[in-house]
């Protein structure tokens, strides 16, 4: 059945105000509405449903409000303060902390209790450039939809649906939300110094709403060469420093990297490569910096690393964060679960904790000019954290499995007679 798109709803109706000979046309907003019939006019919610649908649900709204605010990395402050007076409003008490210049974390729980069992928390932030909302009948899109303020509406609502249900109270759960997961993970950082230690953690970041097993690691770094200038015609005295970062990049390109049996594969990325002066220059200095996702031990990739480029001429320069493989826990039943590729701020929260891995949308659409996210899969994400929570604060009890094989392997077992066992004493 193909559904109808609010937005036709005024020309589906036309002909029958052309019929009665209304002094009006159906309009197609809920503005359209309130101009045509006066701004006082009360407009019934049937009308506000088919007029404007994301206003009506509090997890669509909540999530249009989010993504039009611009918040790329550095710049979060509005969507912060936004957020923070949202969650005043529905009764949470909420602190900010500060992380640098005017960007804030939010951190907000039930009464007084700070201290609670689980956490839940994404980041606000996003990467440039902005993008505007735009909503079709089935889908969101804008900067933020996928890459996480999906998750950050689905987890707010998921709370809020809990705590309407009597689920949970004081105590139980927090919520924090962080600036500079996309680039350093300097809010997250700054959170370690909030105080409180949890059970479980919950992230949000985009797995398609499945629970992620772990994901890779990350290390990046520059490969410097330098050389000396001289005419293009006269090769022989000058040292070509693009020569000599050509050379090395092909063996980074070509080393053997540890694996994982959970996570596959490393992999290498050169993402940036600048040299040379000019064509008939001699290129005294090139430069290229590297990021490589790693699936293997951390200090065996960088044993690897240091002598794949080792008599070379050319100088390493570890930069930004460094960490290996992150595995998360997926040990909650009917989930589907997922392998992911891309970092998150799951090793900048320190703590022994459980950490779960879950959230709506796609990380191949993330990041690109068309982000965007299912409406369904908004919904989804919704069950999935309450079930996420559930669990966190009452675990089910499983029969370990060493346990339950061995009943299964007594199953099958045929039973044996007692006489059979004893003797027919009959005979």
């Amino acid at each position: 059945m193909k559904l109808v798109d609010p937005a036709s709803l005024g020309f589906l109706l036309l002909p029958f105000t052309q019929a009665l000979q209304l002094p009006f046309g159906i309009p197609t907003s809920v503005h359209g509405i309130r101009s045509t019939l006066g701004a006082s006019f009360k407009v019934p919610e049937f009308i506000k449903k088919f007029a404007d649908p994301i206003s009506t649900s509090p997890l669509y709204s909540l999530h249009r409000s989010l993504i039009e605010i611009p918040s790329v990395t550095g710049n979060e402050r509005g969507v912060g303060e936004w957020l923070a007076g949202y969650l005043i409003g529905k009764n949470f008490t909420v602190e900010t902390q500060a992380v640098s210049g005017d960007r804030i974390n939010i951190f907000a729980y039930l009464g007084k209790n700070r201290t609670t069992h689980t956490l839940v928390t994404s980041h606000i932030d996003t990467v440039p450039p902005f993008i505007r909302y735009k909503a079709t009948s089935n889908t969101i899109y804008g900067r933020g939809s996928n890459d996480a303020k999906g998750s950050v509406a689905s987890q707010i609502i998921a709370v809020e649906e809990l705590i309407a249900e009597e689920v949970i109270t004081e105590g139980d759960v927090s919520l924090l939300f962080v600036v500079g997961e996309e680039t350093l993970g300097d809010g997250m950082k700054t959170a370690n110094s909030l105080g409180p230690k949890w059970k479980t953690v919950i992230f949000g970041e985009p797995t398609e709403n499945k629970l992620a097993v772990g994901h890779k690691g990350i290390v990046m770094f520059d490969i410097i060469a330098k050389g000396k200038a001289s005419h293009s015609g006269y090769p022989q005295l000058g040292v070509n420093a693009n020569s000599h970062l050509v050379e090395a990049l092909s063996k980074i390109e070509h080393m053997i990297l540890p694996k994982s049996d959970l996570l596959g594969e490393s992999t290498v990325n050169i993402g940036l490569i600048q040299g040379g002066v000019a064509t008939n220059i001699i290129s005294p200095y090139a430069n290229a910096s590297v990021l490589i996702r790693l699936a293997g031990d951390l200090d065996e990739t960088l044993e690897v690393i240091k002598k794949t480029v080792h008599g070379l001429p050319v100088e390493l320069r570890f930069v930004g964060v460094a960490y290996g493989p992150q595995e998360t826990d997926y040990d909650v039943e009917n989930f589907e679960t997922i392998i992911c590729s891309y970092g998150t701020d799951v090793p900048n929260l320190h703590g022994d904790h459980k950490r779960y891995l879950y959230g709506p949308g796609s990380i191949f659409t993330a990041h690109s000019d068309n982000e965007y996210v299912l409406k369904s899969d908004l919904t989804e994400a919704v069950a999935g954290y309450k079930r996420l929570i559930k669990e966190s604060l009452w675990p089910t009890k499983r029969v370990p499995a060493i346990i339950e094989k061995v009943i299964k392997e007594e199953e099958t077992i045929a039973p044996v007679s007692r006489s059979a066992m004893v003797g027919d004493k009959s005979s």
